[in-house]
């Protein structure tokens, strides 16, 4: 009678052991699966230096400054490298990651602990001591739309709108009105924010250190305020004419690298100039190869960038104006006609242009017939040659860059426009000659060009009886405007 009693306990001991291990397995295995949550932040202030230079810098004065007026405070230099010759008695936060250094090492959440951190430009100074207070104070009194506190280092600053469209690549400045929030400032600042709202940003700590800061700020939905009544005072940085220059160098470098890596091609700033961050005569086009008529860009939300418009336009204007010295009878084609139906320009999303030429006036054209044996390029750095896809001419940007405009020879038959090569695409059909005659003259891509007459029910016969008024990508079995 013991036997089956003890048989009973052991099963019995056996069960609870096996439990008990899967009990602790499955807490293990929960806990592995977890991320790691960052650490609490503590109360403070932590005051991040990032807009320096290592060749001429204030380094040691703004941390005695700094520290002499708070002794608690933490003072970080963020930098890409070490400064040289080094300052004693900096923390240096290198951005530049590694290999002898955990991944963590370069990251701004590895070495900031506190709730709010305060960007402050080289040459400030922390007086009277209680400014970042004052600074903290106002960020907390305001909506939660604001997430940037901005402070004068230097002149006083300006608020200004700023409109950042991925779509169109492309950052404008304008001045803001009262009635609304500012999403930057112009002049030098020092920029105070919540730790968590700088751990957010892809780039954080980018370089112009305001520009990059402000454009993702936007992107956002934040607004930027500024702090009335708090200014630190500022000795520009640096203060020779050599180290201007050379920053000045570096900040255009900078600008440029940045810009790229946010996504923007052209800023438009408050004077209506223009900076460009595309590509170029000298650099390859901002996309490659375009298959099925459906260039890259587009699977990521976006229009053709504003540097290849303006390549295209340089192309088509330059092109038009050498079929029209040499008298070659031309018309805007395909979409490039519809552009100018619909906009006097270039499709927006669109990535080359197509103009259609009488067969019978390429012999006109010492370009033309330069390209018929190779290629040619004409005192403008423009490439004129014989296409390698159809028996069709294509006239590029230039060597590196190869934007281009399509020239594509028609031929009357029995009074019908006619080729030799088609491409397959749906508008590729042969039309009434009546349409080029006469042709007519339209606004297109900052200019004038040739186009049928009746234009518009040419389009209608080519695309579709409402291609005019319902606009849809090249390839809508790819990828559709309107999310098919």
């Amino acid at each position: 009678m013991r036997c089956p009693l003890c048989h009973v306990l052991i099963a019995l001991t056996l069960l609870c052991n096996v439990l008990l291990l899967y009990y602790s397995w499955h807490l293990q295995f929960r806990a592995l699966g977890r991320q790691a949550p960052l650490p609490a932040l503590a109360p403070g202030i932590t005051v991040i230096v990032r807009e320096f230079r290592a060749f001429e810098h204030g380094l040691a004065e703004l941390n005695r400054s700094f520290l002499r007026s708070r002794p608690s405070l933490r003072l970080l230099i963020a930098s890409d490298v070490l400064p040289y010759p080094p300052v004693p008695g900096l923390s240096v936060l290198k951005l530049h990651p590694s290999p002898e250094q955990p991944s963590s090492a370069s990251r701004p959440e590895s070495h900031i602990h506190s709730r709010l951190v305060a960007l402050v430009p080289d040459g400030t100074a922390l007086n009277p001591p209680d400014l970042l207070d004052r600074m903290a104070q106002k960020l907390r009194d305001a909506p939660p739309s604001i997430r940037i506190m901005a402070a004068a280092a230097g002149p006083d600053l300006r608020c200004l709108h700023l409109n950042v469209s991925t779509r169109q690549w492309t950052a404008e400045y304008r001045p803001a009105v009262a009635s609304e929030p500012c999403g930057a400032v112009s002049g030098t600042a020092v920029l105070m924010l919540r730790s968590r709202d700088l751990f957010e940003l892809p780039f954080p700590l980018a370089r112009p250190l305001q520009a990059a800061l402000f454009i993702q700020a936007a992107l956002r939905g934040w607004g930027v305020q500024i702090a009335e009544g708090v200014s630190f005072p500022r000795t520009p940085l640096p203060a020779t004419d050599h180290g201007r220059w050379k920053s000045e160098q570096a900040e255009r470098q900078e600008e440029a690298a940045t810009m790229r890596a946010l996504g923007v091609r052209l800023v438009r700033g408050l004077d209506g100039g223009e900076r460009w961050f595309g590509c170029s005569k000298e650099t390859q086009r901002c996309f490659g190869t375009v298959v099925g008529e459906t260039p890259e860009y587009l699977y990521e939300g976006r229009w053709t960038p504003p540097c290849c418009l303006r390549a295209l336009r340089a192309t088509a204007h330059h092109v038009i104006k050498v079929l029209e010295r040499n008298g070659v009878r031309y018309w805007l084609e395909g979409g490039s006609l519809l552009g100018a139906a619909r906009h006097g320009d270039i499709i927006p999303w669109d990535y080359d242009v197509d103009l259609g030429i009488y067969l019978e006036d390429i012999v006109l054209c010492a370009e033309l017939r330069g390209a018929q044996g190779g290629s040619l390029v004409d005192a403008e750095g423009f490439v004129w040659e014989r296409a390698v896809e159809g028996d069709f001419f294509r006239v590029q940007y230039s060597q590196s860059n190869h934007l281009h405009v399509d020239l594509w020879p028609f031929y009357p038959r029995d009074g019908v426009m006619t080729r030799d090569s088609w491409t397959g695409h749906p508008q590729d059909v042969e039309f009434p000659e009546s349409f080029l005659q006469p042709l007519q003259t339209i606004a297109f891509a900052g200019g004038t060009a040739q186009a049928p007459n009746r234009h518009l029910e040419l389009l209608r016969m080519k695309f579709g009886e409402k291609s005019i008024e319902e606009p849809e990508y090249p390839n809508s079995a790819l990828l559709s405007m309107r999310g098919r």
